[in-house]
């Protein structure tokens, strides 16, 4: 991954097949994950997207779907949750990768006591990962980051960290943004069509290298270094962006 400038994207059009990312790149990121608010606007948006486009819309999300199922509503657009651990096609079907649910308990067990000693700090259990959130006591980086590494390290293959913004999330590896775009792509209606991947965390990185590798379209959502062709400032941005594909 290399800093660089990138320009804006691209006018958009219904003809391409969309996968975005949601927090940091739909929605704004909040203190927690459960303080985020999805607003009426977001979601005429994507629902007016998604028709128009015929059905070629996909969430690549961190979060787990059943969380995006209850915070977005009825499960009308595909949508891949956990880092592409699960993923729900256009059919409904839901697709799940092997896990490693011991070590996962394994781990949790472990942060008890940094847990007690810090309550700044938030575990999050997702199912399939687990996330250490710092965003409410970033002087904890260090300390998250470096703990989440050993122990870790200390699954015998079974997992792998995955670093984010203010948090460090240990997740089974061989799956990502990146593959879960892969096999959306595999299926209709996005098959065929120029993809567009958006996001803003270096978990979006895999999302953004598989893109390129297809000659898509990569957009970061902010200033930091990316692999991703093409930049938006903001959640604002992203919103207007896609709404230009409706303009006509």
């Amino acid at each position: 991954m290399e800093p660089q400038t990138g320009t804006p994207p691209p006018a958009p059009t219904t003809d391409w097949a969309y996968f975005l990312d949601v927090d940091g790149t739909l929605l704004d990121i909040a203190a927690t994950p459960n303080a985020v608010r999805v607003d009426q606007a977001l979601l005429k948006l994507l629902e007016r997207l998604h028709r128009a486009s015929g059905g070629a819309v996909a969430l690549i999300s961190g979060r787990a779907i059943s969380d995006l199922d209850r915070r977005l509503g009825a499960p009308r657009l595909p949508r891949a949750g956990q880092h592409g651990l699960e993923r729900r096609d256009t059919a409904g079907r839901l697709w799940l990768h092997p896990a490693a649910p011991e070590e996962k308990n394994r781990i949790r067990a472990a942060l008890t006591p940094m847990l007690e000693a810090h309550p700044g700090l938030l575990l999050e259990d997702k199912g399939l990962t687990l996330a250490l959130h710092y965003r409410q006591a970033p002087e904890l980086e260090h300390l998250a980051n470096q703990t989440m590494a050993q122990l870790v390290a200390e699954s015998s293959g079974k997992l792998i960290l995955q670093l984010g913004k203010c948090v460090a999330e240990a997740k089974p590896g061989g799956f990502d943004k990146g593959t879960a775009i892969e096999e959306y792509l595999a299926e209709a209606p996005f098959k065929g069509r120029k993809a567009v991947f958006i996001g803003d965390d270096l978990n979006d990185e895999h999302g953004f290298a598989a893109i390129n590798q297809t000659d898509g379209i990569s957009i970061k959502v902010g200033d930091e270094p990316t692999c991703a062709r093409h930049r938006l400032p903001d959640v604002a941005a992203v919103r207007a962006w896609l709404a230009r594909a409706l303009a006509d």
